[in-house]
């Protein structure tokens, strides 16, 4: 299965600590193994999967797409004003 990163993905992952990016590798894996894992969105995010998890006491939400020939990591970041940042960057493409 190919992964790509879209651009907003790529320059928040620059943003991030160390240990944050080794548990983002982790869940990323998670979904590969089990790609229903994320919970998909309806009206103007539809074909938009979501999948939170926990880095120390912050939640993060991961977003994510299935494409013809792999999956498509959209966006991270912590639940503050990230639906809106979503709708954004999806209306945008």
């Amino acid at each position: 299965m190919r992964i790509v990163q879209s651009r907003s993905l790529e320059q928040k992952v620059k943003k991030l600590t160390r240990y944050q990016k080794k548990k983002l590798d982790e869940e990323i894996q998670e979904i590969l193994d089990n790609p229903s894992i994320g919970t998909e969105k309806r009206g103007d995010l539809k074909g938009v999967y979501i999948h939170k998890f926990k880095v120390r006491s912050t939640q993060h939400l991961l977003a994510y797409r299935f494409m013809s020939d792999g999956l498509e990591l959209v966006t991270i970041g912590p639940h503050e004003n990230y639906y809106r940042d979503l709708k954004t960057y999806m209306k945008r493409r």
